[in-house]
């Protein structure tokens, strides 16, 4: 059978298992989060010794897995086996794959076997199999959007205890992306630091992250849409002076979808707002940016900027480019945008 990250938790914690579990998708962090909770709650200290054992794709054999979730508990009522990478086994092969699948049909009562599968999916007899199992439970993990992520992280930060602001939140995706590991990653350290009962502001992303919150991607990308020049240059002024914080490397990809993303909503018939944040995958917390920019840059204009970003990029690499830095570079792709 099939199941959501949310539900799974909710059976973990009332400890309601399946004989089989097969985490896969292309975003690692829920499959990673649902593997640790097992193997921290599942078995108390003295029966992981005995009755927990992990397993790595690359290292192990289908015949390994099986042999190792066909055994009985040495200490308690239960064993625990977790198939980590388990993309880097050689499944594909119909022998190995018939070894899990006659296992998949007949589980040990005893074992909680867990695959996770990471970045791919699963061959379709497999997946096929654990989907129609009544033993069996698996989870798809998606990559989530860049719109989706600021909701994303309003989520996570309210169920630790704590608030953050939407252009806090904002701040977090321009500069980590949707790297939801990374992301947690920093938000454990704000949670070290700032007190439950007050809210994430910018302020405090800048004090313990590192990113400012006047001189960032963020601000540099609206300030392009609302074409403030004063802005935009005071921003790549910095960009150009702390090139270590804000590569040009990072910085034209960023700026490249941005525009790619004003030009989608440029070629749109319908263009209420509706149709804006489906096509183009935008959140109400970034959809005024691009509006803005639909409004100062026609479609043309869209697509010169386009092509001076992809220049850019060449040029940033050395080709054609023997003397011009990062800086220079940057100002004068400004300087062709906003004139």
């Amino acid at each position: 059978m099939t199941s959501t990250y949310n539900q799974l938790v909710k059976d973990f914690q009332k400890r309601s298992f399946a004989s089989v579990y097969l985490f896969y998708g292309e975003e690692p962090y829920y499959i990673d989060e649902l593997s640790d909770y097992l193997t921290d709650h599942v078995l108390s200290g003295v029966e992981k010794e005995f009755n927990q054992v992990v397993l790595y794709g690359r290292d192990s054999s289908a015949a390994q897995v099986v042999n190792s979730s066909k055994q009985f508990p040495m200490v308690g009522d239960r064993q625990l086996v977790v198939l980590r990478e388990g993309q880097d086994m050689d499944i594909k092969k119909e022998e190995n794959l018939g070894i899990l699948l006659s296992y998949i049909n007949r589980p040990q009562p005893s074992t909680i076997l867990v695959i996770c599968y990471k970045y791919k999916t699963p061959p379709a007899k497999l997946l096929k199999a654990l989907t129609a199992s009544d033993n069996s439970v698996t989870v798809e993990s998606k990559r989530k959007y860049d719109n989706e992520m600021p909701a994303w992280i309003t989520t996570q930060v309210k169920s630790c205890g704590y608030s953050i602001s939407d252009k806090a939140a904002l701040m977090l995706v321009e500069f980590l992306g949707n790297n939801l590991e990374k992301i947690n990653n920093e938000l454990g350290k704000l949670y070290i630091n700032h007190p439950k009962d007050k809210t994430i502001t910018e302020e405090v992303i800048e004090k313990y992250i590192g990113i400012s919150k006047d001189y960032n991607i963020f601000e540099f990308q609206r300030a392009l849409a609302k074409k403030n020049i004063m802005k935009v240059n005071q921003i790549a002024r910095h960009f150009a002076l702390n090139p270590g914080e804000n590569s040009i490397f990072r910085t034209i990809p960023m700026l490249f979808g941005f525009f790619s993303k004003v030009l989608l909503i440029h070629s749109l018939p319908d263009k209420s707002e509706s149709s804006i944040l489906s096509k183009a995958k935008l959140s109400s917390f970034n959809k005024q940016d691009y509006l803005d920019a639909c409004r100062n840059y026609n479609a043309i204009k869209v697509q010169e900027i386009i092509g001076w970003l992809r220049e850019c990029n060449v040029r940033s690499l050395g080709i054609d480019n023997y003397s011009t830095d990062q800086g220079e570079l940057l100002r004068e792709l400004v300087f062709k945008i906003l004139h």
